[in-house]
């Protein structure tokens, strides 16, 4: 059962799903699903793929005849990328629709926004932005399918620091990813030798970064340019880039990790570094990676449904669901507080970004090694040398 509502009303729902379950099923109370994304606005090509996996997902599920003998009914809303407007739906998934969980909100700033309500509601929240701001301090209700920025700052610094790179620019959005990536940037870049030499930031609106850049041209001191944003921002400011002829090696961080940006970027994409989950390069993972299958499942799936192609992001989604099912199943029941603990005691559980292996001093359980550091390559993704 699905429900997907934007802000303005417009509802839609799954044909033929309900029939396909048995009566028992049909009459057992459903599991609510609550979602908010970004399935417009600049966070689209974040959202609106998490939106697609939620609902594919919540089909099968149903069509195999549920959990612990009940439907899922998906109640998703569209924030439009807007953080007030991602406030207004989590308050109505919880005090309107009711909601069990709610999984969602791919950018940090609405994420963080609607901790505070969550954590009153107690209700179980699974983010999938990336801001370590989410999970630290921990908060009880809170959990992220997604790696933190300062992992992937670490990621992307032992990276630099193998190739023999360690005067850096640092370029951030102004939105709350990339300010928090920003201090993350900062805080682990001395334990790699990193030293940032110039910094640059430019708006989540901005569509010409080539003043930013022409700055960081003439430094000679940088060897290396890092860039923490999300949306189209990073894709336009690798164009920019290129047109500079800007030589140093570009580093994106796993927010640009799907085919949209290798599109807006075009050919100046080629040769850009960056960490990502391993649904990137599923075709070319040896039989033996424990992740092969998982990922490769996925992908085809997705591709099979949508005719589009997976991504890093719609795998959080993925993973998000799948997290709150195991627990489900584990906790034998749809209690929030029994739920939350079963949570909390994920372990080794694969999915696309890894194996979750949580804790209750750790509401994400993926770690530095969970993504794979990748290279563009021809417009291909490819297992960076």
């Amino acid at each position: 059962m699905l429900k997907i509502q934007k802000t303005m009303a417009l509802r839609w729902m799954a044909s033929g799903v309900i029939a396909l379950l048995g009566l028992n099923v049909q009459a057992a109370e459903p599991i609510r699903i609550g979602s908010f994304v970004s399935a417009t606005g600049p966070a689209a090509f974040l959202g609106d793929p998490q939106l697609k996996t939620l609902q594919m997902y919540v089909e099968k599920v149903n069509q195999d005849g549920g959990v612990l003998g009940r439907p899922l009914e998906l109640i998703a809303y569209d924030d439009g990328s807007d953080v007030s407007k991602a406030v207004s739906l989590a308050k109505r998934l919880i005090y309107n629709d009711h909601v069990d969980v709610i999984i969602g909100a791919p950018m940090t700033g609405a994420a963080m926004a609607v901790i505070p309500l969550v954590e009153k509601a107690e209700v179980p929240f699974i983010a999938l932005a990336g801001g370590i701001s989410i999970i630290e301090p921990v908060k009880k209700w809170v959990f992220k399918t997604a790696l933190t920025d300062r992992i992937v700052a670490q990621m992307v610094f032992k990276d630099m620091q193998k190739r023999g790179l360690n005067k850096i620019a640092l370029v951030t959005e102004t939105s709350g990813y990339g300010q928090s990536g920003k201090k993350e940037s900062e805080r682990v870049a001395p334990d790699y030798g990193i030293q940032i030499v110039a910094q640059e930031s430019y708006g989540a609106k901005d569509t010409d970064m080539t003043p930013q850049l022409t700055k960081i041209k003439h430094n000679p001191d940088v060897q290396a340019v890092f860039v923490f944003g999300v949306g189209q921002g990073p894709a336009l400011l690798t164009r920019n880039y290129r047109q500079l002829g800007i030589a140093a090696p570009l580093y994106q961080s796993y927010a640009v990790c799907a085919n949209e940006y290798i599109r807006i970027a075009r050919d100046a994409a080629d040769g850009v570094r960056l960490p990502c989950s391993a649904i990137q390069v599923a075709d070319t993972l040896p039989d033996s990676d424990p992740q092969k299958k998982v990922v490769s499942d996925y992908a085809q799936a997705f591709h099979a449904r949508w005719n589009l192609d997976a991504s890093h992001f719609s795998g959080g989604a993925y993973d998000g669901l799948m997290i709150y099912l195991d627990a489900v199943k584990r906790a034998g029941t749809t209690d929030k507080a029994k739920v939350r603990d079963a949570i909390e005691q994920t372990h080794g559980l694969m999915l696309t970004s890894g194996a979750f292996n949580m804790t209750p001093e750790n509401h994400m359980g993926l770690d530095v090694n969970a993504y794979r550091m990748l290279q563009i390559e021809r417009g291909k993704w490819t297992l960076a040398p």
